[in-house]
């Protein structure tokens, strides 16, 4: 998707959409593609930012003189926030197009939305070099990172390029020469581009982005947008309840009851810290599993025999506590 033509892709495909009641019944290829694919689970940091970015886009539209107002998805690994990101770069993207059709005859399409990825110790010429391969600009080797940078400013500019999510921000750090470089690079893009700019990073509050002289020039001009883990419940409201229940209804399993995963919803918070990403991904490898093996649903034990990324099972791992005797 960091190119033009993934991206396009990625937003004209349909997502996948759960099992209706008056379908055909799907084959077993099917319905692993399916739950390897999977929904996309509606958390209340996508309605934020949605509503958020709405609003962003309307307020910088004419402004003119300094860097338009940005947001930044911010929380800790498997919150959601890429997927948060890429959800509300879809919505935009259908919603322009919708609006301002193509003309007939016209072989050139709107480009309404750009994604990009900070590299791993991104120079100011790399991250450049990554917003001219999105829309396809020619880079040579002999290119400086001032000839670069005019050319992606001018072709976004005339491709109308309206949002422009940049991913693993949190790799940036601008306590160090190339990464003050590239952070100036990035203030330079948001002044020279006619665009709303987003970007998502891990906890980006505690590390080196927000610190020193441009730290604080993008702190006051950016709002947070928290991507948390979910608690096991707040008051009388029980929220990660609720969204185990809303991933179970997307299930596509013939034999598994409605009801059965969130009754194990205390369990299901030890599993994943409350982290959206690691629950969907426990909850479908459970799934393709219950498939495969033919049960055709998840118990705890399909649960428990599901290896989850490290830092889920490092955060479930039981603490060994230790008994002191005092010497005789």
């Amino acid at each position: 998707m960091t190119t033009w033509q993934g991206w396009q892709h990625f937003v004209t495909t349909p997502p996948p959409q759960p099992p209706a009641p008056e379908e055909p019944a799907r084959s077993v290829e099917e319905r692993l593609a399916y739950h390897s694919a999977f929904v996309t689970v509606r958390a209340p940091a996508i309605d934020t930012l949605t509503t958020s970015v709405r609003t962003l886009m309307i307020l910088g539209r004419h402004q003119q003189t300094t860097a338009r107002p940005s947001l930044i998805v911010t929380g800790p690994a498997a919150a959601g926030k890429t997927t948060a990101l890429l959800h509300v770069g879809r919505a935009c993207h259908l919603a322009h197009t919708q609006q301002h059709p193509a003309p007939d005859g016209s072989v050139h399409a709107s480009v309404p939305v750009a994604y990009v990825l900070v590299p791993p110790g991104a120079s100011a010429k790399a991250l450049a070099t990554e917003f001219a391969r999105y829309l396809g600009i020619p880079v040579t080797g002999r290119m400086t990172q001032a000839q670069i940078t005019d050319a992606v400013c001018h072709t976004y500019n005339q491709a109308g390029v309206r949002l422009v999510l940049i991913d693993e921000i949190h790799r940036l750090n601008p306590r160090t020469t190339t990464g003050a470089e590239t952070a100036d690079l990035l203030k330079d893009l948001t002044e020279r581009i006619r665009a709303t700019f987003v970007y998502a990073g891990i906890d980006v509050t505690g590390t080196a982005l927000f610190s020193g002289v441009r730290g604080a020039q993008l702190a006051g001009r950016a709002s947070l947008v928290e991507c948390g883990a979910f608690p096991a419940r707040l008051g009388k409201h029980e929220a990660f309840r609720e969204l185990i229940a809303g991933v179970e209804k997307a299930l596509d399993l013939r034999a598994h009851r409605t009801g059965a995963l969130p009754r194990h919803a205390p369990y299901l918070h030890q599993r994943t810290a409350g982290r959206i990403g690691s629950l969907t991904r426990l909850i479908r490898q459970a799934a393709i599993t219950a498939i495969l093996d033919g049960t055709e649903r998840i118990t705890r034990t399909t649960l428990d025999q599901v290896q989850l990324d490290h830092l889920a099972e490092t955060h479930h791992r039981p603490t060994i506590r230790r008994t002191h005797t005092p010497k005789q």
